[in-house]
């Protein structure tokens, strides 16, 4: 058994589990080996654009029920954490992105406006219009604080990578010249709320991303044991010539099942 040590897991979902609707080779079994063993796990994604609810549904819909809310963390609602911890509640944010990390700031208290923010919060966004990055700019060129969701470049597709937040971030560090505070993966706060939360020491939970630059890299630096699965971003040409490696390479989520078999 690879993964005899591996009490808790912490899993990635796009490129992982699915790409877009599509479901991806293993992901009921998956589930299936985290309730017989059973192992506690956390859903952890960059992409901020749904809620915990919104994911429930999908994993509804893919074959998947009864998933809690609970388990779900997305970098929306790291951000959202992050922020509370330092604005007062009333805050007023413009949001760059989709409605659930408009759900996740306004549930802690922030309220989502269109002027006189001290925050611009910029995500996933999939209705992204240019006069909506126009306001985004003006609004950081006035003085409003800078966050990014996530520096992720690409998104996984069925179609293939296609532009992520990282690229519409991109965007507003070109046209303003100011440098986003970014929360979500690679950073520390969504591991270390994911280790504290399934209550395992780091070194005996298991990250599964599909991500060297974001999921892979940020779980080495809390300690956690990392698997790398090539259904998403990172491929193995990728893994010739990254510092950057997984202690362990699958080729999607089923042969990760299968290790613990």
């Amino acid at each position: 058994m690879t993964f005899s040590g591996i009490h808790a897991i912490v899993c990635d979902m796009d490129g992982v589990l699915w790409r877009g609707d599509a479901p991806l080779p293993g992901l009921a079994a998956f589930f299936d080996l985290l309730r017989r063993r059973p192992l506690p796990f956390i859903l952890a994604t960059n992409n901020s654009s749904k809620s915990p609810a919104d994911y429930v549904l999908k994993l509804a819909k893919m074959g998947v029920a009864e998933v809690p809310k609970s388990v779900s963390m997305t970098s929306g609602i790291a951000t959202a954490a992050y922020l509370r911890e330092r604005y007062s509640a009333g805050t007023r944010v413009y949001v760059l992105g989709g409605d659930g990390l408009r759900q996740a700031l306004s549930g802690v208290g922030f309220e989502v406006a269109e002027d006189n923010v001290e925050i611009v919060v910029v995500g996933l966004d999939w209705d992204l219009t240019y006069s909506r990055l126009q306001r985004a700019h003006y609004l950081i060129q006035g003085g409003a604080l800078f966050v990014g969701t996530n520096r992720d470049a690409t998104f996984p597709m069925p179609e293939g990578l296609s532009p992520g937040a990282g690229s519409v971030i991109a965007a507003l560090e070109t046209s303003t010249g100011q440098t986003p505070l970014i929360v979500g993966k690679p950073q520390l706060p969504m591991f270390e709320a994911a280790v504290s939360m399934l209550g395992w020491p780091a070194g005996q939970t298991l990250m599964i991303g599909d991500r060297l630059d974001t999921d892979i890299v940020g779980a080495q630096q809390v300690g956690l044991k990392t698997a790398l699965v090539l259904t998403g971003v990172s491929t193995l040409t990728d893994l010739e010539t990254s510092e950057i490696q997984a202690d362990y390479v699958f080729p999607d989520l089923l042969a990760v099942v299968e290790a613990f078999e």
